[in-house]
């Protein structure tokens, strides 16, 4: 399954997190940042869901925000 999201699709989902899951986005990036070294972008979507009860389109556009903003570091 791709987990390519659109731009306009990526930052909805972002913008909908804290109102359905009741954290903010920057909450669920620290919580990414200080879980299990998942390699995997699957992986972390699986764990996010079951840890914490997720949708799986919540996890997966915080999987892939936190991936985003990791990438971005890298090139600092």
């Amino acid at each position: 399954m791709s987990h390519v999201l659109s731009e306009e699709t990526h930052r909805n989902m972002l913008a909908r997190i804290p109102h359905c899951t009741g954290r903010e986005v920057a909450d669920w990036l620290r919580t990414m940042e200080e879980g299990p070294a998942l390699v995997r972008f699957e992986e972390k979507v699986s764990w996010l869901r079951h840890e914490y009860d997720l949708a799986y389109g919540h996890a997966k556009a915080i999987v892939h925000e936190y991936d985003l903003r990791r990438a971005a570091r890298k090139f600092l």
